[in-house]
Parts: C-alpha cells; sequence; structure tokens
C-alpha cells in the first residue's frame, strides 16, 4: 500500500492503475462502518484508493476541530490490512493553498436538516469532495447511509457538474445495541451509551407504526425520545427520501432522520420508509 501526500504525485501515480477504481473517502478515526466501504470497494475495483483527510471547511464555528479524533498509524495500518492500493493523505494546505477561495453549493437539499443545524457544513462537504473526485478520478466513491443527506448532497454534485463517479451508498453498520457506528460514539460515557439506543429504538417505532400519518409518527418519535433524560433532539424529520422535502404523508419512499444530543454528544442516524414494502 503506497501512502501519497500530494495532488501532483497522486495524479502521476494514479494514471497508470488498473481500473475500474473505486474511492472510500474518509475523515480517519475509522471503524468498522469505514470497512464495510472498502470491503465493497474491494469487492467491486481492480483498485481501491481511500482518502484521510480532517476536512477544516466542514467543521462550524462551534465544533472543535482540534477535537476531532486522529490515529494516522492506526487508520493506515486498518487500511493495509483491508487491502487498499493507495491512500491519498494530504495535509490542510495542499487541499487548500494560500489563496484559496472557492466553494461548492449544492443548493437547497443542502439547507435542510443538517445544513440547517450546521450552516456551512455542506459547503465545506461539497468542496472538499468536489476536489477528491477530480483529483481521483474514480469510477465508484462510496458512501454510508448513516449520512443519508451527505449522500444525496454529493449525488447531486457529482450529477449536476459531471464528474463521472458512480456513487454507491452502502447499508449502516451497527454496534451489537444498535447504535450506528460512528468516530463520535467513543465519547459517550457508559450511561450516555445506554441512553443512545434510544435513536434506534424511534427509528424502529416509526417503521412498525400502521398509519401513513407523518405528523403522529413524528410526534410519537419525539414523545419516546423526550422520555430519555440524557436526550436532547435537534431535529426529527419525515422526508421524501430524494428532496428532503418533510412530508404530511408517507405516500411515496421517505427518509425518517433524526439528530439528538446524548450528553454533549450529538448523534445522527436514520431508516428508510417504503409504503407498501
Amino acid at each position: 500500500m503506497k501512502v501519497i501526500e500530494t495532488v501532483a504525485e497522486f495524479r502521476s501515480r494514479v494514471a497508470a492503475v488498473q481500473r475500474p477504481l473505486g474511492l472510500v473517502p474518509t475523515m480517519g478515526a475509522l471503524h468498522d462502518g469505514h470497512l464495510s466501504l472498502v470491503n465493497r470497494a474491494r469487492a467491486d475495483n481492480a483498485t481501491v484508493v481511500a482518502s484521510i483527510f480532517v476536512n477544516p471547511k466542514q467543521f462550524g464555528l462551534t465544533e472543535d476541530l482540534s477535537s476531532y479524533p486522529r490515529d494516522r498509524d492506526r487508520d493506515l495500518s486498518m487500511l493495509e490490512d483491508a487491502g487498499v492500493d493507495l491512500v491519498f493523505a494530504p495535509m490542510a494546505d495542499e487541499m487548500y493553498p494560500h489563496g484559496f477561495d472557492t466553494s461548492v453549493d449544492v443548493g437547497r437539499i443542502a439547507t435542510r436538516l443538517e445544513g440547517e443545524h450546521r450552516p456551512g457544513h455542506f459547503l465545506g462537504v461539497a468542496t472538499v469532495v468536489c476536489k477528491l473526485l477530480t483529483i481521483i478520478r474514480p469510477d465508484r466513491a462510496y458512501f454510508g447511509q448513516k449520512d443519508a443527506q451527505q449522500s444525496l448532497v454529493i449525488k447531486r454534485l457529482n450529477t449536476d457538474l459531471n464528474l463521472g463517479a458512480e456513487i454507491v451508498v452502502c447499508p449502516t453498520i451497527r454496534e451489537p445495541d444498535g447504535l450506528a457506528l460512528s468516530s463520535r460514539n467513543r465519547y459517550l460515557n457508559p450511561a450516555e451509551r445506554k441512553a443512545a439506543t434510544v435513536l434506534l429504538c424511534s427509528l424502529k417505532l416509526a417503521e412498525g407504526m400502521s398509519t401513513s400519518n407523518a405528523d403522529e409518527i413524528r410526534r410519537q418519535m419525539r414523545e419516546l425520545i423526550g422520555a430519555e433524560p440524557l436526550a436532547t433532539i435537534d431535529y426529527v424529520s419525515i422526508a421524501d427520501a430524494e428532496t428532503l422535502h418533510e412530508l404530511h404523508l408517507v405516500d411515496r419512499p421517505a427518509l425518517v432522520s433524526l439528530a439528538v444530543r446524548i450528553g454533549k454528544t450529538r448523534l445522527i442516524d436514520n431508516v428508510l420508509l417504503r409504503p407498501g414494502a
């Protein structure tokens, strides 16, 4: 496995690799969710590239970039064991050199849900993913369903700017207690970890309800989460699975998503509802 830190060297090397090429973008702090993307990419492609880049542009003013977990040696060891061929691991000034002043705005889909609660977040995501797709030129790029809105934003970006990659969205990987795998889970103490299972419980509630009344499903989800003393709701959403417009009636594929703070740790999760399925 070769680790490359500059755009120029990466472009030189990637020109000679076998195709198809699959890309797994990451910010490091790897876990089994990331490895599931690598495994899918390995099964689908002749060459697998992973990127490790903690993107400063997607952190808000109240989010501490310096505290984001970093363990490069561990991450590289995990990627090598998983069969990655190339790792693109640039420094911030390589991706955003002096004078960098461009951002990519994907429009309305990036203003809802996470976009509303984390202003500027998707500007940073879209900008860095646009750069990664143009530098690496993958045939396929792999993302997780846990970050469902991010995947929709990236699909829109890829389509609108003709970036040429197939965007592959893979299932959410969960821990034995049902908590979606996330680098943020490590911040939960034992009591908070137990409380965090309320996210999946509320999503299962939505899946099991016989009504198609989205307002009633939201109400019951909020009631269930509100009964957990350590939980504070940012949002509970039932929205069109493509546009993220909020629904009053689940009469089409719907994304049920939520953001909940357990203590000081903000967690997100989602499920898809398909009427008649």
